[in-house]
């Protein structure tokens, strides 16, 4: 019998993955960092303090991950003033998200090494330069720069280390000690090229900007751009393209991911696209009808009931048609589904309203590229 110790331990740790991404829109770096590291310790932590088997906890522990790293891309469409270090960190987290779904499609280990995750330290270095200085000194050489730093040096030795040669660090160090020594020296490498990279920087700015004010405050009635608006007239378009990409690419990986799965890639991507077409539809009718979400946690409790609504309307007619779904599984990923959609439509109208075309943070975004 589980012990209640156990499952407070356990419920803490889940509800912290949980909520601490959550953070990262307001407090990118602390954020970040905070869900990292959690994400690297939530075993360590069971297996110190709890007696629990952790067998089924790798698939949920996987989707955690996807979940965090989203939230971490929405979040610079809130915050991000530098255009081009938007673009490049926008391809990061696709291509990484692609390699992902790769890998749990083909088990293939390999992708994780061709597909490395450059986007999460990519972001960390943006933040960690705001954090004393104006984005717009990361020109586009600068980022070139620092992504492909990142990519070589740190991210290929990592991916290659955990997913190809699946070494442990600690078991490393404890088998000759003196290996720590090479890691510090690395380390000292990697400060060396952190200093080359900033050398001619500006002179800092007091204090540190931890708390990210977004570039264009989303106001009640939230103002939209003539760009934004020639969008928001279609159904489908641009927003809802990448929202049906997005979300039909994290759904395949949860469904690689999550036990009890039963269905395919192509149904499971049809099925979110007409999703978020609904929802699309319903955020038409409610602007069209001169109605506003007044705050993003009602949007996100409103879209939520609505989206597991439908999945309980599948749940009820699938078996008439010789079809089902796990619904415990179903509800789950489409609360954490939800949520990405939400963060997306909120954030994406202050994107678009600082980088449409004749903009001001578009037009500082391109001198900086």
């Amino acid at each position: 019998m589980v012990e209640t110790s156990d499952l407070v331990i356990f419920w803490v740790v889940v509800m912290a993955r949980f909520l601490i991404p959550l953070s990262i829109p307001r407090y990118p770096l602390p954020g970040v960092l905070a869900s990292l590291i959690l994400d690297g310790v939530d075993q360590t932590i069971f297996q110190l303090f709890t007696n629990l088997p952790l067998e089924g906890y790798q698939s949920y522990d996987k989707s955690l991950d996807i979940y965090y790293l989203t939230i971490t891309y929405l979040s610079t469409l809130r915050n991000w003033s530098n255009l081009y270090a938007f673009k490049l960190d926008r391809f990061l987290f696709y291509y990484r998200l692609v390699g992902v779904a790769i890998f749990e499609l083909t088990q293939l280990r390999a992708m994780l090494l061709v597909f490395p995750n450059t986007f999460e330290y990519f972001f960390i270095f943006y933040e960690a330069i705001r954090l004393k200085w104006d984005p717009k000194v990361l020109t586009k050489n600068k980022l070139i720069t620092g992504a492909a730093l990142i990519w070589i040096f740190i991210k290929l030795p990592q991916e290659y280390w955990i997913h190809v040669a699946q070494m442990d660090t600690t078991d490393w160090i404890r088998a000759n000690p003196s290996n720590a020594l090479i890691l510090a020296v690395y380390a000292v490498f990697l400060l060396g090229m952190a200093w080359w990279l900033i050398r001619d920087f500006p002179s800092t700015r007091p204090g540190l900007q931890i708390e990210a004010i977004p570039v264009a405050a989303a106001p009640f009635f939230p103002f939209r751009s003539e760009a934004a608006k020639e969008q928001q007239e279609h159904l489908i378009n641009k927003q809802v393209i990448e929202k049906i990409a997005l979300i039909s690419l994290i759904t395949i990986i949860f469904a690689q991911i999550l036990p009890g799965v039963r269905a395919s890639n192509l149904q499971l991507a049809t099925g979110m696209a007409v999703l978020i077409i609904i929802n699309t539809a319903l955020s038409h009718w409610l602007s069209r009808s001169g109605k506003h979400w007044s705050s993003i946690i009602r949007e996100f409790i409103v879209m939520s009931a609505v989206n597991m609504g439908l999945v309980l309307l599948a749940n009820y007619f699938l078996p008439r048609y010789n079809g089902s779904i796990n619904l415990g599984i179903t509800l789950f990923f489409i609360l954490l589904l939800t949520l990405n959609i939400t963060l997306y439509d909120r954030y994406w109208h202050l994107h678009v309203n600082n980088n449409s075309e004749g903009g001001d943070s578009g037009a500082e975004g391109d001198k900086n590229s």
